[in-house]
């Protein structure tokens, strides 16, 4: 126990930070399995960040209340957008995407009640680990439970061809805004929990770089698995501490400014050499060829093996 507790003590940043990442990657993963390249996840982060932060702050309010008005917050924001955006597809909704998260960013730099460009500072810290991942948890399990349910079967058929889909009797438009509603719940729930626990915000944590990150969790680890977003999410987000090994740092290697490089080289090799994410590498073991007895040339049987029925001599 007493290494455990040194263990996370030196790295219970790292650790907690994987589980946010990892929640917000699965935030992704909604809208993916239904085709929807959107990038607007980190902008609904901040809306949850941000309204949880207020409420708490200026209103007292308790913290799983201010958590929860968080998430409803990012979702009742997400259904005026995705109503007219998400007739769009492709490179075009994302653009879409990237504009509702700018201008979601300058309205926190604007509003005086946001704290401008200064954010929020001394935030109660209230987030523990077990919030953490206790919603990763539950995220997970939905996400588990979405794959084999009607719901996901209309997310599948969506993605793979929406014109059939829609012509099989699947509202397409429904299912798309539920996507993109249930994304946004996830991103805000994730975001509530990432202002108490870094204790200060400000607008440009959720910026576009902060949607490019959320968007490498998913692809790195891969975008069609429940189970991708998190292996994506824990070696993005503990690559740093893999740079401040003695190995990198006898390379000349720094940790901050060489982390993307090292970023871009990982999402460069995951495309190339496993372009359905780390998640395959724990799928090939099923693929491997199953065990069948010797057997000599043309089928002979091999020396010592008895042969019966019809084709016995």
């Amino acid at each position: 126990m007493e290494t455990i507790r040194d263990f996370y003590a030196t790295y219970g940043s790292v650790i907690n930070f994987i589980g946010l990442n990892a929640v917000l990657g699965l935030s992704l993963y909604i809208t993916l399995s239904c085709g929807l390249l959107s990038l607007a996840n980190a902008a609904f982060a901040g809306i949850g960040a941000y309204t949880a932060a207020l409420l708490t702050l200026r209103q007292g309010w308790p913290f799983l209340a201010a958590v929860l008005a968080g998430a409803v917050m990012a979702m009742v924001v997400a259904i005026p957008l995705g109503v007219p955006v998400l007739r769009l597809r492709g490179v075009f909704l994302a653009i879409s995407t990237i504009g509702f998260g700018e201008v979601t960013r300058i309205v926190l730099i604007n509003w005086e009640e946001t704290g401008g460009a200064l954010g929020l500072p001394a935030i109660p810290p209230k987030t523990d680990w077990w919030h953490i991942y206790g919603l990763l948890g539950l995220v997970l399990f939905f996400c588990w439970r979405l794959r084999g349910s009607r719901m996901g079967y209309a997310f599948e058929a969506i993605r793979e061809d929406e014109a059939a889909a829609r012509t099989m009797g699947i509202n397409t438009t429904y299912y798309k805004v539920l996507a993109f509603m249930i994304g946004a719940f996830i991103a805000g729930m994730a975001g509530a929990l990432d202002a108490h626990y870094v204790r200060a915000i400000e607008p440009r944590t959720y910026g576009f770089s902060r949607a490019v990150d959320i968007l490498i969790y998913a692809v790195v680890g891969g975008a069609t698995s429940v189970i991708g977003p998190v292996l994506g999410s824990a070696l993005i987000t503990s690559l740093p501490e893999f740079l401040r090994t003695d190995i990198f740092r006898t390379l000349g290697v720094k940790p901050g400014a060489d982390r993307v490089i090292v970023n871009g080289l990982i999402l460069l090799g995951v495309i190339l050499f496993l372009p359905r994410g780390l998640a395959t590498v724990f799928d090939r073991r099923w693929s491997l060829p199953r065990w069948r007895p010797p057997h000599g040339r043309r089928g002979e049987p091999v020396s010592g093996e008895t042969v019966s029925g019809p084709e016995a001599p």
